[in-house]
């Protein structure tokens, strides 16, 4: 699991970070004035990319976030077993085995490139190659 440090005030909505260990797309960033005897303050809304969850947190904006970098993978569809799928990496030809999404139930086939995000257990079908 590679990742960085940035300012939470550096963030842009649509930027990824890392709460509480769970990579989150930002979907919103609001920070506050300086006060007389205070720092400015960030409160930043942001929704997990793996399952959707909203995270909110508001800290000092320039408090240091972690930000992930998601591996991005070309796999190949091998079968359909259920509602899971098993992709074959195109690099080294290892397996795995995950959850189709219900968006691409359909529009993937046996034999279909797919974009596959990974990060540390996460993984997931980003769309179809």
């Amino acid at each position: 699991m590679e990742k960085r440090q940035v300012e939470i005030k550096t963030l842009k909505p649509g930027s990824f970070c890392l709460i509480e260990g769970v990579p989150c797309k930002v979907d919103a960033l609001q920070t506050s004035k300086p006060g007389k005897h205070g720092g400015a303050k960030a409160r930043l809304v942001a929704s997990g990319i793996f399952n959707s969850q909203k995270m909110t947190i508001v800290k000092p904006a320039d408090t240091k976030i972690d930000v992930p970098i998601i591996e991005k993978k070309n796999m190949q569809a091998i079968a359909f077993v259920g509602n899971h799928v098993q992709l074959m990496n195109l690099e080294d030809y290892s397996m795995i085995e995950i959850l189709m999404p219900d968006d691409l139930k359909g529009e993937i086939h046996e034999g279909d490139e797919v974009l596959v995000w990974k990060f540390g257990p996460h993984i997931m079908i980003k769309g179809k190659k």
